[in-house]
């Protein structure tokens, strides 16, 4: 009976076996041949997807065997693919040659590794990272990999050795054991340590697994490591001989459970979406069983399985694991009896009845937590309805009360309210003169007068690498925009009495707007402020440009080098911009600006050390301005990330774990990677648009930048894409242009209703002086009036439908819209070569 190896990579089940196939010469040749199989949901049934062989051996005499297939990742290709190690005795019995095959995309086997050994590997032999492969002989641990070229020997003496990869940057492969060898497993005669294949790094093994468990391990699984500060931290599951699944962290035991079945052999993940995840162990007598993550409790368990594999197999974007079951007579199709299913839902099964999981019954304790966890959610729930049918009927009554308000308004009826619901309503406008009077006294004794020069609130500067970084803090109106804003830096040495100008480059950043004083200290930076209209004058005493207030951040990066010459530099800080006399004025009538920001000393003995670079976690305005600093000095890309067949996962943490980010409490959507000196600094940001879908900041130098998205593509699905993001710039462009088609739109509406309020201002006059003098209506000027009067009627209505526009008026209004109109153009233009520029 032909023996068959399966497994499964991108959704599909790829099976492995040897034939020999009569040839030419009258002599065989032994070929490996494989087929992809693909799952069909309608048909419940696997349909082959693809199928090729490859020549091993054209011999008669060669044994050829399969030891082991296992999908790993392939470093130089940085995708995983299937790996396939073969061997073949030579005809004397004295050498055994190993080869291992990849099968490409295309669907050919590629030779990877050879390695000739004088004896059979015997015991459990491993395909890990890289690839590599590993397996322990006479009391050794031996590997090959593409990178070592050759067959090398662990150089560390260990005994009762367990291997495993880690999910670190650069180093993955690992071995643990015990060094000094020994016949008992005690701590006084071994000492656990680990072994990194790829470095020849030694490391302590019980940061991984404690002493006494080094013995009793037969296989692990590393969920999630991390290096802190160069200390090791991480999160295993262990099977071991006593029939126990064991979770550690840092190497201390955290939770145990069972197992039902002795000698386990393998333990995969199955990431079943909302509903948690699952490890299953394989066992060695055909035994297999599952555990639930969060509860540490038996799912479900098999027998008679031939094979169980973990993946996609119904491309629905959760994992199901697949298992296979040992034919028990005759047909010989290695894919007869199976069964699909995460335990959440999902199940196809084919063949025998004996297939069907045997779930344990639940115990009342699970019961019972579960129906609290019911009755606190269904008590949240009541609490959350509650709460908005609250809301709306205090909603239901201010609008009865503000539509019987107006209603009293129209009518000419005085509206009496108690004091309850007086409450509820929010002057909309002021009644009267006398309170509008009130109103413009507070405002003019208790608001100071509010400048359109921009207020310098703070001057820093900070030395990165060879650079001077000096910034300075702005508050101004946004009513009165401000653009091309720049610093420039002017030296005083004490040697000549002019003035240097220093070559600066600037950047502007924009800051959150400040708090009102009387909102809570608790809210939200975020939260949707009051509309204009409705809020009252003691909301806005305090403060009455609250809403139009902006600060912005200007930088000015120079080169350190010039300045030091002398001993103390003394620098005078120089704010550059262009005022605009009106908010739609875009592009013209600019007025260019010079203000003095201040001045600080520079001294080549100060301490260059930033805050942030020494503690992130801290929260003061000179962390801010380190933070800043920073964002100044370094070059930013930003990368939009698309995966369109899976889920990008959680990369956010990913970076922190795999790379050894710290996040920045100053402002926590950054991370900080400070791994050795200020060339090395990297800030990055990444921001989830949709599951399949992000954008990442990367704020660093370009070889950072490089290396950093070399590791995040081997982290990433094969079918990723990164591409850099072009026309970043382009928003400002939009804000412009949509600025002037609204200033477009208000020099009409102005201009049309000022021709129209002063025609009906003409026509009130002449009703007044018409009603200066009332003749007596039976007199012979009476009548005259009156037929001046049905005249004039007559004449105003032909006037109504084709209204008469003066001269003057109407070449002022084409004068206004003609300029509103070319300031509109001038900035589509400029959006439009900003976005080509892009």
């Amino acid at each position: 009976m032909e023996k068959f190896n399966r497994l499964s990579l991108c959704g599909k089940i790829i099976i492995f076996n040897f034939k020999r196939a009569s040839a030419t010469n009258d002599c065989d040749r032994s070929e490996l041949i494989f087929s992809s199989l693909a799952f069909e949901q309608e048909d419940n049934t696997f349909l082959k997807a693809a199928d090729g062989a490859a020549i091993i051996s054209r011999k008669r005499s060669a044994h050829v065997d399969i030891v082991k297939c296992k999908c790993a990742i392939n470093v130089q290709k940085r995708v995983t693919t299937a790996c396939i190690l073969v061997t073949k005795k030579s005809e004397k019995g004295e050498s055994f040659q190993y080869s291992l095959l990849t099968l490409s995309s295309s669907n050919r086997l590629e030779p990877c590794i050879e390695f000739k050994l004088p004896y059979q590997m015997r015991e459990t032999v491993y395909i890990l990272h890289g690839p590599t492969v590993l397996w322990s002989h006479t009391g050794n641990v031996f590997y090959a990999s593409l990178q070592a070229g050759e067959v090398r020997q662990i150089p560390i003496q260990v005994s009762h050795s367990v291997i495993g990869e880690l999910p670190l940057h650069k180093e993955h492969v690992f071995v643990l054991g015990l060094h000094n060898l020994s016949d008992q497993c005690t701590p006084s005669t071994s000492q656990t340590l680990g072994y990194f294949v790829e470095s020849g790094q030694v490391f302590d093994g019980t940061m991984i697994l404690p002493h006494p468990y080094i013995c009793i391990t037969r296989c692990i699984l590393v969920l999630s490591a991390e290096k802190v500060d160069d200390v090791l931290k991480s999160a295993v599951i262990a099977a071991t001989s006593n029939q126990q699944l064991v979770y550690f962290e840092n190497g201390i035991v955290k939770d145990v459970c069972q197992l039902p079945f002795e000698q386990p052999e393998n333990i995969q993940v199955v990431n079943t979406g909302r509903n948690g995840c699952l490890f299953v162990i394989s066992f060695h007598e055909g035994h297999v069983c599952a555990v639930w993550k969060e509860t540490f409790q038996i799912a479900s368990h098999w027998s008679s399985v031939s094979s169980v594999h973990v993946d996609d197999f119904l491309g629905c974007g959760t994992d199901q694991m697949l298992l296979f079951f040992k034919d028990q007579g005759i047909t010989g199709q290695p894919l007869d009896t199976f069964l699909l299913t995460d335990l959440c839902g999902i199940s196809y099964s084919h063949g025998q009845d004996s297939a069907a999981p045997k779930t344990p019954p639940p115990s009342p304790e699970n019961d019972l937590l579960t129906l609290r966890a019911l009755e606190s959610r269904l008590q949240s729930g009541l609490t959350v309805l509650q709460e908005l049918q609250r809301e709306v009927r205090v909603k239901d009554r201010v609008l009865q009360q503000s539509v019987r308000a107006l209603t009293d308004v129209v009518s000419e009826s005085e509206t009496i309210l108690t004091q309850h619901e007086q409450e509820g309503l929010i002057a909309l406008w002021d009644c009267d003169d006398e309170s509008r009077d009130e109103a413009l006294d507070d405002k003019t004794q208790d608001m100071p007068a509010v400048s359109s020069k921009p207020q310098i609130d703070k001057l820093w500067h900070r030395i990165t690498e060879e650079r001077l970084v000096v910034g300075v803090i702005l508050t101004t109106d946004s009513s009165v925009p401000v653009a091309s804003v720049s610093l420039s830096i002017l030296t005083e040495t004490g040697q000549s009495s002019t003035p240097a100008v220093i070559q600066t480059q600037s950047q502007v950043f924009w800051l959150p707007a400040p708090c009102s004083s009387s909102s809570s200290s608790s809210s939200s930076a975020y939260m949707f402020s009051e509309p204009a209209a409705k809020r009252s004058k003691q909301h806005n005493a305090g403060r009455p440009n609250d809403l139009n207030t902006c600060r912005l951040a200007v930088t000015a990066v120079t080169r350190l080098t010039p300045l030091l010459n002398s001993g103390c530099v003394k620098c005078h800080v120089m704010l550059h911009y262009v005022q605009r006399q009106d908010a739609f004025a875009l592009v013209s009538n600019p007025t260019p600006v010079v203000l003095h920001c201040g001045q600080f000393a520079l001294d080549v003995h100060s301490d260059f050390q930033t805050r942030l670079l020494k503690n992130p976690d801290l929260k003061t305005d000179e962390v801010k301005e380190d933070l800043l600093s920073l964002m100044a000095v370094l070059d930013r890309w930003v990368f939009h990330i698309d995966s369109p067949e899976h889920s990008l996962g959680d990369i956010d943490s990913w970076i922190q774990k795999r790379v050894g980010c710290k996040r920045i409490e100053v402002s926590p959507q950054y991370l900080l990677l400070n791994s050795s000196g200020p060339s090395a600094l990297m800030l990055l940001h990444w921001h989830q648009i949709t599951p399949f879908q992000g954008e990442l900041s990367v704020h660093s130098s370009q070889l950072q930048a490089l290396q950093f998205l070399d590791s995040l593509l081997a982290y990433l699905p094969a079918s990723c894409s990164i591409q850099p993001v072009k026309g970043t710039k382009g928003q400002g462009a939009t804000q412009i242009f949509s600025l002037a088609l609204e200033k477009e739109m208000v020099s009409l509406i102005e201009c049309v209703s000022s021709l129209l309020c002063e025609e009906e201002e003409e026509e009130e006059e002449r009703k007044s002086l018409g009603h200066e003098e009332t003749p007596e209506p039976g007199s012979v000027k009476g009548l005259q009036r009156c037929r001046e009067v049905f005249q004039w009627d007559v004449e105003r209505s032909r006037m109504r439908l084709s209204p008469l526009v003066d001269v003057g008026r109407y070449r002022r209004l084409t004068q206004s819209m003609s300029k509103a109109q070319l300031d509109g153009d001038l900035a589509a233009l400029l959006g439009t070569r900003r976005t080509f520029l892009c």
